[in-house]
């Protein structure tokens, strides 16, 4: 059997391994290229945001280098640890021994809440572009896939979010073996008799379309075809 496989990170799962038959992309019992009557994304759930500092050893340097001060960086870094990286790499090693003959790898993110509202937003670019660069190194994929979902449109007109929903787009759309996902819909609720954009996705309804939004934007990387521009896959 051709197996892909993806790789989902950020919240709400901090690191996230599954293989699906090629053409398909998906995480066990909740992320593959469902039907119109498909359950497939249910199983998402909300956890805290964690900062991109999280999966990178480099982030602090680069923090510095964008000129972070050492306040920002203690509230951004916190202890320090960069716990979810290598994760990742020793479950995509047992990966290897039960599926040695990847067709694809795609690595899909959705994060950056954390980073926006500490004001970590100079250095979101580099470091999420290394977390790639990094990634297509250590497991040896220089043609790993990419599907970025773009924070929320909960903070419209803030510099710190609204620059890192931009270097998302901006990552997805340089990289020729990139994509986005658009959650400017997924978390409309109303508060105190109107409608607001919140940081969180509607349940359950947001979390589906988001799952599903991912799985099709994945599944055209790995099948060759055009992902929608407008980070709204219908299909």
């Amino acid at each position: 059997m051709q197996v892909a496989l993806a790789l989902c990170m950020g919240w709400p799962e901090p690191s996230s391994i599954s293989v699906g038959r090629a053409g398909s992309i998906r995480r066990p019992g909740s992320f593959r290229r469902p039907t119109s009557s498909s359950k497939a994304t249910r199983s998402f759930t909300s956890r805290s945001p964690r900062a991109v500092s999280r999966w990178l050893e480099e982030w602090t340097n680069i923090a510095e280098e964008k000129g972070l001060d050492a306040r920002h960086i203690s509230r951004i870094h916190r202890d320090g640890k960069v716990e979810f990286y290598q994760p990742i790499l020793d479950q995509y090693q047992e990966m290897l021994k039960k599926h040695p003959k990847l067709t694809s790898v795609t690595f899909c993110w959705m994060q950056g809440e954390r980073d926006a509202n500490g004001g970590a937003h100079t250095p979101y670019k580099d470091a999420l572009k290394l977390l790639i660069s990094n990634l297509r190194r250590d497991l040896k994929r220089p043609d790993m896939n990419i599907v970025i979902g773009r924070i929320g449109d909960y903070a419209l007109g803030r510099p710190s979010p609204d620059a890192v929903r931009k270097a998302q787009r901006e990552i997805a759309d340089e990289d020729p073996r990139g994509a986005w996902v658009d959650v400017d819909d997924l978390n409309d609720k109303e508060v105190n008799g109107k409608i607001q954009s919140v940081v969180h996705f509607n349940r359950p309804d947001g979390y589906i379309t988001l799952g599903r939004r991912f799985a099709r934007q994945g599944h055209a990387l790995v099948t060759g075809q055009e992902p929608a521009a407008d980070g709204r896959p219908k299909k």
